[in-house]
C-alpha cells in the first residue's frame, strides 16, 4: 500500500502543475520529501499539504537555472535524510515564437532550465545512487521532444535533449540498480501552458484523439511506477507517455 515507503525523494518544481501533483502521489506512497521551487509560497503550500498526507518535507527554495539551484535538492536530501534513492526533474519553463522571431536569450534561458538542470541535478545525485546500488531518475520530458511542435523549436529542442540524456545515461549506470526513464506527458491543463496563445491550446485539443488536455493527477502515477519496486523494475531508458494519443511509439 506504500509502494515509496521511507524512500528518499527529489522533486525539482515541485510548487504546481505535474510537480505538485508528483509530490502529492509520493507523500502517499510514503516517501520522504524534498520539494524543490523558486516560488517559495506556492512550495510552502504544496509542503503543507504532503505534510498532512503523513510525509517528512523538506523545501529547498532554489532556481535550477544555476548550477547551484539545480544542485540543492539533492544537496538538501543527503543533509535531512542522508541519501537520496529517487530524483524526479520536473522543473521547466515554456515560452512562444516562431524561429525566425526567437532570440538567443529564449534558447538560451530555454536549455539552461529544461535540459541542462537536469544534467546538473542527475550528476549530483548518481555518486550516492551508484554507491548504494539503487536509484530511480525520472525526467519529464515532453512530446513535443519527439515530434516537434511549431512556434516552440527550442523547446521542443531542449525536450529531446532530455530524452536523448535519458536514453545515453540509463545505457551507462542501469547494471548498478539506476534506473533512468523519462515521462514525455502531452499537453497537461498547468500553469505552464498559460503563455501559450488559446488559439493553440483550441487547435491542439482538436487534433488528440482523446479530445482533451490531460491533469496532472493523472500523470503523476506513472512517475510512482517508475520509482516503485516491482513495478519500475524492468523499465529502462523508456519514455512514457501519457499523452492524450497524441505520440503513438
Amino acid at each position: 500500500m506504500n509502494p515509496l515507503h521511507e524512500r528518499r525523494a527529489v522533486i525539482t518544481g515541485a510548487a504546481s502543475g505535474i510537480g505538485a501533483a508528483i509530490a502529492h502521489a509520493y507523500a502517499q506512497a510514503g516517501a520522504h520529501l524534498v520539494l524543490c521551487d523558486r516560488n517559495a509560497a506556492q512550495l510552502s503550500a504544496v509542503s503543507i499539504q504532503c505534510l498532512e498526507l503523513g510525509a517528512q518535507v523538506v523545501e529547498s527554495v532554489a532556481d535550477v537555472g544555476t548550477r547551484e539551484g539545480a544542485q540543492a535538492g539533492v544537496d538538501a536530501c543527503v543533509q535531512a535524510f542522508g541519501g537520496i534513492d529517487i530524483l524526479v526533474n520536473n522543473a521547466g519553463m515554456l515560452t512562444q515564437a516562431p524561429c525566425v522571431d526567437l532570440t538567443q536569450q529564449m534558447w538560451d534561458d530555454m536549455l539552461r532550465v529544461d535540459l541542462t538542470s537536469v544534467f546538473i541535478a542527475s550528476q549530483r545525485a548518481l555518486p550516492h545512487m551508484l554507491a548504494q546500488r539503487w536509484g530511480r531518475i525520472i525526467n519529464v520530458a515532453s512530446q513535443l521532444g519527439i515530434k516537434g511542435g511549431a512556434e516552440l523549436c527550442h523547446y521542443a529542442a531542449a525536450k529531446a535533449g532530455v530524452i536523448g540524456f535519458t536514453k545515453s545515461l540509463a545505457l551507462e549506470v542501469s547494471a548498478h540498480n539506476v534506473l533512468v526513464n523519462a515521462l514525455a506527458p502531452g499537453p497537461i491543463e498547468t500553469a505552464l501552458v498559460d503563455g501559450i496563445s488559446q488559439a493553440w491550446k483550441t487547435a491542439k485539443a482538436k487534433e488528440l484523439p482523446l479530445g482533451r488536455f490531460g491533469r496532472a493527477d493523472e500523470v503523476a502515477p506513472v512517475a510512482v511506477l517508475l520509482a516503485s519496486e516491482p513495478g519500475g523494475n524492468l523499465f529502462v531508458g523508456q519514455t512514457l507517455g501519457p499523452n492524450s494519443g497524441d505520440v503513438m511509439p
